[in-house]
């Protein structure tokens, strides 16, 4: 009678627990010590199927919660109520058909255990995507610090081919806008160096590629037959089999920086659209980075050009004498500046040649500017060399009706070899006087004055003639020799007289060295100090004799 009421009682306490679980809003499974399925709620029945009790874990379950369950039980050992709080129970994770589930233990009753199966998969997935948005994100951000590392239009599409290759596809073609006839192209594979070719290929041949070069949205990529993709397309080595195709543009600065074309094997699967609209994004950083160091090349090249009619000209041997130049600008990062040197030579040996050294007001790339409208202006008045108060007015003129407010002060000089002497007519207007170094050491001033141009409606200029003989140095300079500040104590300047006693040191050199030697004192001079733009010109009666022999451009034989 005891026993019957005490089994009555246990399948009591059976069917009460057993609604518990019923009631429980996550599939539960109980398992025994011996690895066999106890019990199974409501849930977990839709979850797994028909699960019986008695029914062995490992053929009810997934393969990962069956290890689990016998890992508890030998880690719990004997199931005494010490070893059930003593033991660590370890909750596990894994995949039934479509969702993640993680799994909970608890002790039960008897030495049970209960696995509380609770549905995880949102949360795995919003982790999913964003550990991919943080690596995507990362991404970019190297891509934009590499990207933007170089100003150079090849080593830019080098490193958007070999960046692509590397995180979107097997391959990555980068093809800029048409040069000529032919197309630029950049190839690259992970594992592989990228190379630059031109091809000589019609984009239209690849479906949204011209469209793409253009600016306009890209093809999706389901509408682009692999297939029929040309050669050149893909690298000369690549052997495999295209599977799926990315055409999207890189856009510009205004204009379409070229177009990226991204290929993936038949190993694996399409681009996604997410992963279509993560390669605009990259594209589009692609593109400014491109189009930044296209257009700093187009400057760079403008630059270079405009700069050429800036820089003073390399002075050599004209119609028998020896022209020699220096110009240091004020500023070390400068190439030009307000000081500027020309020499026009005569058409025949007869005629003269005109040297104009000037200064203009100011320093810097807007002074540069003035200089060469001067430069222009005075090409310009060459028909009338011989007439330097007239060529002056005119630039005077030309000066006051511009935009600029800046004045300028030159010294002009003519000169003609006759025989083995040099004959100058040197005019000033507003500017240092020049000076000469005789054979014998003296230094003589010129003093030709006049009054500086660009200021006043009207100017005056006196000319002075002057004769060279074999051994013998005009020397035309700017204020910024004799105004460098400079020496033992920084403050003091340079000055007329200190250029004297160098020039004196120059007899019977040529002009070249002549040039160097003035350069060199005012660079010790100046030590690391600041100063303002410097120009030379040394005019020199070279020791030579029949100009007709050497034809004005050899130094020809030495006289005594």
């Amino acid at each position: 009678m005891a026993s019957t009421e005490g089994n009555s009682v246990t399948r009591t306490e059976q069917r009460t627990v057993s609604g518990i679980w019923d009631l429980a809003p996550y599939p539960v499974i109980v398992a025994d010590q011996v690895g066999a399925v106890a019990m199974v709620n409501p849930a977990a029945v839709c979850l797994l199927g028909d699960v019986l009790p008695g029914t062995r874990m490992e053929e009810a379950v997934p393969d990962w919660l069956a290890r689990a369950h016998q890992e508890t039980l030998v880690h719990a050992g004997l199931p005494t109520q010490s070893s059930q709080d003593a033991a660590a129970l370890r909750s596990v994770s894994g995949r039934i058909s479509a969702q993640s589930f993680e799994a909970h233990p608890t002790w039960g009753q008897d030495g049970n255990v209960v696995w509380w199966l609770v549905d995880d998969t949102d949360r795995r997935l919003a982790e999913e995507a964003l550990a991919a948005e943080r690596e995507r994100t990362m991404f970019l951000a190297e891509a934009s610090n590499v990207l933007l590392a170089s100003l150079n239009t090849d080593r830019c599409m080098r490193a958007t081919a070999r960046l692509a290759s590397e995180y979107l596809a097997d391959v990555a073609v980068v093809v800029a806008p048409a040069s000529g006839q032919k197309l630029p192209v950049a190839h690259a594979a992970p594992g592989q160096d990228v190379t630059r070719t031109l091809v000589a290929a019609d984009a239209a041949q690849v479906p949204g590629l011209s469209e793409a070069l253009q600016g306009f949205p890209p093809v999706p990529s389901r509408w682009i037959d692999p297939a029929a993709l040309p050669d050149w397309v893909l690298p000369e080595d690549f052997t495999g089999t295209i599977g799926s195709v990315v055409v999207t543009p890189l856009p510009g600065h205004g204009v379409p920086a070229g177009a990226l074309i991204l290929l993936r094997g038949t190993a694996q699967s399409g681009f996604t659209e997410n992963e279509e609209v993560f390669a605009r994004l990259f594209a589009a950083r692609a593109g400014a980075a491109l189009s930044a160091a296209r257009l700093y090349a187009e400057q760079n090249d403008i630059t270079q050009t405009l700069m050429r009619d800036l820089l003073p000209p390399r002075l050599h041997r004209v119609n028998g004498v020896e022209f020699a130049g220096a110009y240091q600008p004020a500023g070390d990062r400068e190439r030009v500046g307000g000081d500027f040197y020309d020499v026009h030579p005569g058409s025949t040996d007869s005629e003269a040649s005109l040297v104009i050294l000037g200064d203009v007001c100011g320093k810097g790339l807007d002074a540069a500017v003035l200089t060469g409208k001067i430069r222009n202006t005075m090409q310009a008045l060459m028909p009338m060399a011989e007439d330097h108060e007239r060529m002056l007015q005119l630039l005077n003129g030309a000066l006051l009706n511009s935009h600029h407010t800046r004045f300028a002060t030159m010294v002009m000089a003519s000169v003609r070899r006759t025989k083995n002497q040099v004959r100058l007519r040197l005019t000033s207007a507003g500017h240092p006087a020049p000076l000469l170094v005789r054979t014998d050491g003296s230094v003589e001033e010129i003093r030709t004055r006049g009054t500086l141009v660009g200021a006043l409606p009207h100017i005056e200029a006196k000319s002075v003639e002057a004769v060279l003989l074999p051994g013998e140095t005009c020397l035309l300079y700017t204020d910024g020799i004799t105004e460098a500040r400079g020496g033992p104590l920084g403050d003091e300047m340079f000055g007329e007289e200190r250029l004297k006693r160098a020039l004196s040191q120059c007899a019977d050199m040529p002009g070249e060295a002549v040039v160097e030697h003035i350069q060199m004192l005012a660079a010790q001079w100046l030590r690391s100090g600041r100063h303002d733009d410097m120009a030379v010109v040394a005019i020199t009666a070279p020791r030579t004799t029949h100009l007709s022999a050497v034809n004005g451009h050899t130094r020809g034989r030495y006289t005594a």
